[in-house]
């Protein structure tokens, strides 16, 4: 039989129910001490029916933070509320991976221990402003991380792999995109290092490398995923070569027998792409998880090509708690409100109703 989006999916020693994974989105709903709240254990359960969850982004450190109002995994009293979370989804079935953080230079010192100046491969200033408690700020040149500095952030994500373990996560995905620390590492437009850390892609590489080989001292292999994106370019970041950068570090990690790779393909501002994903995705041997723009019909397509294992859905997702059913039975879909997507309280986060039978409105 051929592959369907909803059919059952091994991956590694997990039976996922379908092949629909949810995106991690961060939604900005946690205590101001990096706690998980009950409206966020709420949320998780609802979303229980997706196939993977991959969680929002988690602070490996109080230095990882970037954002408000995010939930950490770099205190032991993290480990509670994550731990009902995840006792909730696995009671209504789920699974879910925790996704563990670095924000690097998309920080500001409002956000960090004593006021510090945020770290970065290189003391280049991104565009844009700073979301902190006191309002948006523009970014600050953040401070060039020193050799001798590497070690203890390689430690942190492994310090929050344990704690992941802990707290009943199923496995964790290192977060190399989207413009944050481990990406700022990996793309040239960021990474102007002329020590072992810089300079050509396997340098470049050698941060995720690290970190890769000390998670999987906690880990086995086949429960860790990766999350990349050759050419985004939100939080101001640039790669001279995206493909053939991201080719050989897809490759690499192919050599590493992980749980999958999680690719974000072209922009999030713009839809159109100058990277040959299919040739990304021959690059990997194992699960490659696709991500960005998929309505029910392209995932199916690209499922049915062999363009991907897995497809993540996000916006669909925030509205609709009960997706695969919608998407099973051709149901419509409740819309998502914008406003309501980041902090806040229950309104647009857990309200949003599960079909029955009564009109709603398609995204």
């Amino acid at each position: 039989m051929a592959a369907d989006i909803f059919s059952t999916f091994q991956l590694d020693d997990l039976m996922l129910s379908s092949r629909m994974v949810m995106a991690p989105m961060t939604r900005n709903r946690a205590d101001d001490k990096g706690n998980v709240t009950p409206m966020m254990v709420t949320h998780y359960q609802q979303r229980a029916t997706a196939g993977l969850i991959i969680s929002e982004s988690v602070p490996v450190s109080a230095q990882a933070v970037g954002y408000p109002c995010t939930p950490g995994l770099f205190a032991d009293a993290h480990v509670t509320g994550w731990l009902r979370l995840t006792n909730a989804v696995h009671s209504s079935g789920g699974r879910i991976f925790a996704q563990l953080q670095h924000c690097g230079r998309i920080s500001h010192p409002d956000l960090q221990p004593g006021e510090a100046v945020p770290v970065a491969p290189s003391p280049l200033r991104p565009s844009g402003k700073a979301v902190t408690y006191a309002g948006m700020q523009d970014f600050v040149t953040p401070r060039e991380l020193m050799l001798e500095e590497i070690p203890d952030i390689v430690a942190q994500f492994r310090r929050a792999a344990e704690l992941a373990r802990r707290a009943g996560f199923d496995g964790i995905e290192i977060h190399g995109a989207n413009g944050y620390l481990i990406d700022q590492f990996l793309r040239d437009g960021t990474n102007r290092r002329g020590d072992a850390y810089g300079g050509n892609v396997g340098n470049r590489m050698r941060l995720l490398n690290e970190i890769l080989d000390a998670v999987s001292q906690v880990w086995p292999a086949g429960r860790i995923g990766v999350r990349l994106t050759p050419e985004n370019s939100f939080n101001a970041m640039v790669d001279s070569d995206p493909q053939t950068h991201f080719e050989y570090i897809i490759r690499e990690l192919g050599t590493r027998s992980l749980a999958y790779v999680h690719v974000l393909q072209g922009d999030m501002s713009e839809k159109s792409s100058a990277v040959d994903y299919r040739a990304l995705r021959a690059c990997f041997p194992g699960t490659y998880i696709a991500n960005n723009g998929y309505d029910l019909e392209l995932a199916k397509k690209a499922i049915a090509n062999g363009d991907a294992d897995l497809v993540a859905f996000g916006l669909p997702f925030i509205a609709n708690p009960d997706l695969v059913r919608r998407y099973r039975q051709g149901l419509p879909l409740n819309r998502a409100d914008p406003a309501t997507f980041y902090g806040g309280d229950a309104a647009g986060y857990i309200d949003y109703p599960f079909f029955t039978g009564e009109e709603v409105f398609a995204i």
